[in-house]
């Protein structure tokens, strides 16, 4: 990668948000994933603007990064520039709409809702990931998932243009959002709550949080939940049924715990990570005859063949 990039970013933006080179295990919870080229992580949203710009006039790769709590990096890292968002991480309130940066965790919103006597954020007391991340997904738990409580997004498109999405032009469906399908980048959400009482409030997300922490590994790296719903079954009943839970692939593992999870339990690679999954699918496939899709998504470039 030329370094006249390094050069034209310094001049767009301040040179103390630019890294090169800068490994990516750092910033997923599966602690693996190869290099970045360019890892930049603003804290302004005209910098991103300037970035995502920069990256359209100059045909240059431009991957937007979360908390990377469901994601899979390859060994082979990133070419280009990744765009971390967790520096926009504000999280204000007026009456009942709170308003929160893609870079905020998604947990964190939830609590400040609960601080302000506000329901319908409960269910999210225990996703792992980003505003930005469980838009782009429209993320849930427990019954509950953002497009029950969002009112608009406001997004850069590929031109680093800034639109505000309603509601109904986020495209809200399983897992899915017209973020993915016109490859926005979320930078703030807002999400309109009802008034309710604080005890109660709390009471659900103790409940939530304790039927997570009995049934999830939290205790080991991992990707979150790897596979959708298949229609008329669960993944983690499938893959127990074939009798998977606790097989390995490298360091990485199919939880004994939750077997719709997978762990990282001794240094574990991308590679590993992506073997597991694929053998995972090919077992239940040829038992069941039921494809499991990813939930997870993996991106980045596979390390390259030493053959």
């Amino acid at each position: 990668m030329s370094t006249n990039i390094l050069q034209d970013l310094e001049q767009l933006i301040p040179k103390d948000i630019i890294k090169v080179d800068e490994p990516l295990k750092r910033y997923t919870y599966t602690k693996t994933g190869g290099n970045a080229d360019f890892y930049i992580s603003p804290k302004h949203y005209e910098d991103v603007q300037r970035v995502v710009k920069y990256a359209y006039h100059h045909n240059i790769p431009l991957t937007y990064l979360g908390n990377g709590s469901n994601i899979i990096i390859r060994d082979g890292g990133i070419r280009g520039i990744v765009l971390s968002l967790l520096e926009l991480n504000h999280i204000d309130a007026s009456d009942a709409t709170i308003v929160a940066g893609s870079g905020a965790a998604i947990i964190d919103v939830s609590r400040k809702a609960r601080d302000l006597s506000l329901t319908g954020l409960e269910f999210a007391c225990g996703i792992p990931g980003s505003v930005g991340g469980a838009v782009y997904m429209n993320a849930g738990a427990y019954g509950g998932e953002m497009k029950d409580i969002i009112d608009y997004a406001r997004v850069i498109n590929e031109k680093g243009e800034m639109l505000q999405l309603t509601h109904n032009e986020l495209e809200l469906d399983y897992r899915n959002s017209v973020i993915q399908s016109e490859h926005y980048v979320v930078l703030e959400a807002a999400f309109t709550l009802t008034p309710g009482e604080q005890q109660a409030i709390q009471s659900v997300m103790d409940d939530l949080t304790e039927r997570r922490e009995s049934k999830q590994p939290l205790e080991y790296p991992s990707c979150g939940s790897v596979f959708r719903r298949p229609p008329g079954y669960f993944a983690g009943k499938l893959i127990q049924d074939a009798e998977l839970q606790g097989h390995r692939i490298g360091g990485v593992e199919v939880s004994k715990k939750h077997a719709g999870f997978m762990v990282n339990v001794a240094n574990g690679t991308a590679t590993d990570y992506e073997k597991l999954i694929q053998y995972v699918q090919q077992v239940v496939k040829d038992k069941f005859h039921i494809t499991l899709e990813r939930e997870v998504r993996i991106i980045g470039e596979p390390v390259q063949s030493e053959e």
